[in-house]
């Protein structure tokens, strides 16, 4: 029987990612990101020596996680977490202390320049309320990003991971990300990002 409460997840399939950069495009196009800061990006990392080298794609994203270090931390409660899992900075409250930038042990939260405020992705919730899917999911060329309801198991995304084994960035830190992976690469993850030409 489905769970009628939601609970989102986004789940990345890194055996399709081909880094291309689409759905950190479509992103910053959808909400209106300025310059010189991003919601999402791809990170790029080359392993091994040429000849014999190869290049790794791990997109970031916020993880909206179950226990968000981000909510605990914010002294004028600009951090929600709304009942679905998604967690959004009020724009109202929010004085840009840093605070959750400092707490996040994924590095997704920044300032925007323009209002001095902290802000990250928040899975397009305008949209998710609208009945559509975040704008990175429809942009990816590959099918490599899938998003829905983890309470209902007829979703696509609870039959992906019911049939493949899923992981999550820095699980020790016990926030209990719903940011999840096919094939992730550890070294990927640790690793610092390649430099562009």
């Amino acid at each position: 029987m489905r769970n009628k409460v939601k609970r989102y997840a986004m789940l990345f399939d890194l055996r399709k990612c081909i880094g291309c950069n689409a759905c950190a495009v479509a992103c910053k196009s959808e909400n209106n990101v300025p310059l010189g800061v991003w919601r999402s990006w791809v990170k790029k990392v080359e392993k091994g020596h040429y000849p014999h080298s190869k290049e790794f794609f791990l997109p970031i994203v916020c993880n909206n996680c179950e226990n968000p270090i981000c909510v605990t931390v914010c002294p004028v409660g600009a951090s929600i977490k709304r009942s679905d899992g998604i967690i959004y900075i009020d724009p109202h409250r929010c004085i840009g202390c840093r605070y959750c930038m400092a707490a996040c042990p994924y590095g997704v939260r920044y300032i925007n320049p323009k209002l001095n405020i902290a802000e990250k992705c928040y899975w397009c919730h305008h949209r998710v309320d609208a009945g559509l899917k975040p704008a990175c999911v429809l942009a990816c060329p590959t099918g490599a990003i899938m998003f829905g309801d983890l309470n209902d198991p007829e979703s696509d995304i609870s039959k992906t991971m019911a049939k493949n084994a899923v992981q999550v960035i820095k699980p020790e830190m016990g926030t209990k990300p719903h940011t999840f992976y096919i094939d992730l690469d550890i070294d990927t993850v640790e690793a610092k990002q390649m430099e562009e030409e």
